[in-house]
């Protein structure tokens, strides 16, 4: 559930829909925050164009969650 503990980064995640087989495609789309300050936890996949991201805690200060670093790849046009 959402009130997990995330312990680390996600790092070339790439999200794919639901019951969905085979090689990524353009638009399924690669997260990554494996480096000094990424935090992003988790990704979730609602729709082609919605995800639902979970941003770690900060580390000196596990109350906020008020900024955010990770990458996108394997984007298409339009998306």
């Amino acid at each position: 559930g959402s009130d997990d503990i995330i312990a680390g980064n996600v790092s070339k995640y790439t999200v794919l829909p639901a019951g969905y087989c085979g090689q990524p495609k353009k638009g399924h789309l690669t997260f990554d925050a494996c480096f000094e300050s990424g935090n992003l936890g988790r990704v979730d996949h609602i729709t082609e164009f919605e995800y639902d991201l979970f941003i770690r805690p900060d580390t000196c200060n596990p109350r906020f969650r008020v900024w955010f670093n990770f990458t996108v790849e394997n984007v298409k046009e339009s998306q």
